[in-house]
């Protein structure tokens, strides 16, 4: 059985007016369009989806705090589960919703993720917070191993009353085979969160082709659910932040049937669920949807 995720959250929101790459980023729809989130999640759900992701990313005390509301992180992570699950009960379809625990400092950046003690409060206190409201966690985005163990250990712990899926996401080098954008291998990150005991294993927000290359190495290291979620990025320049104004740019070879296309071959190397990230609208999950609903 093929699980499909949900696309990219926060850029979906942001293409619909809904939120900015300023500043609070995917948040700001949390503050001033919380139906924008609870219909964008109802139309990944439409296209396809069966698993949707909190709009949490961008609630991390780095990001909200640009706009002084760095306190408020878990009150907004809990809206962002609350809506989820409102989407959720708009729907008899059996759709899931995962608990998004993301980078605290930029995405792709192992050079600044957090010292342990510190991220290890704030995941906690994320994941309390998303807790009630959600299926499994995804701690997503992850660029080391390092910052993998810190979220996971965090999920696991507020997973335990209700016995949640944990999952991780790494997030790779563009180059196929190269590992996490830290350096180190897919088989040494999962090497170092062996003990923990995870629930599934997958890439995302990398090119189609650095996570096709992941599927297939996670194949060879696990039997639990495999899979990706890849955006449309150009590539990530060097020292990238989200504000700094260096520009991702966008892949226009990635239509929905190339998407579905690159799907399909994941699947064929062991991928159990697939979705995208960044750029990665309702109109590619349909097609990936109808893809893998079609025999080849």
């Amino acid at each position: 059985m093929i699980t499909i995720l949900d696309g990219g959250m926060g850029a979906e929101l942001i293409r619909r007016g809904s939120a900015s790459r300023d500043e609070l980023w995917s948040a700001q729809a949390l503050l001033d369009a919380p139906n924008d989130v609870i219909q964008t999640h109802l139309d990944f759900i439409q296209a396809g989806a069966r698993i949707i992701t909190t709009n949490s990313y961008s609630c991390v005390p780095s990001y909200l705090g640009k706009a002084g509301l760095a306190g408020e992180y878990q009150r907004l992570a809990a809206l962002a589960g609350k809506l989820a699950r409102d989407a959720v009960s708009q729907t008899a379809l059996p759709v899931l919703v995962a608990g998004s625990l993301p980078p605290l400092q930029e995405s792709y950046r192992a050079d600044l993720v957090p010292e342990n003690n510190e991220a290890r409060g704030i995941y906690g206190n994320i994941a309390d917070a998303l807790e009630p409201y959600i299926d499994l966690f995804i701690c997503e985005t992850m660029s080391s191993s390092r910052e993998t163990k810190n979220a996971a250990i965090e999920a696991k712990k507020a997973a335990q009353s209700r016995e949640l899926p944990v999952y991780v996401s790494w997030t790779l080098n563009e180059k196929p085979g190269l590992g996490l954008r830290s350096g180190e291998s897919i088989k040494e990150a999962f090497v170092a969160i062996s003990d923990l005991n995870v629930d599934g294993y997958l890439c995302n927000c990398s090119s189609p082709e650095a996570i096709e290359a992941g599927v297939e190495q996670l194949s060879l290291l696990t039997t639990k659910p495999i899979g990706g979620y890849p955006n449309r990025f150009v590539g990530v320049p060097d020292g990238w932040t989200l504000d700094n104004g260096k520009d991702v740019g966008r892949r226009e070879d990635l239509d929905p049937i190339v998407f579905a296309q690159i799907a399909r071959r994941c699947i064929e190397k062991g991928a159990t669920i697939f979705g995208g990230c960044c750029g990665v609208g309702p109109e590619h999950i349909a097609a990936i949807s109808n893809e893998i609903n079609t025999p080849p």
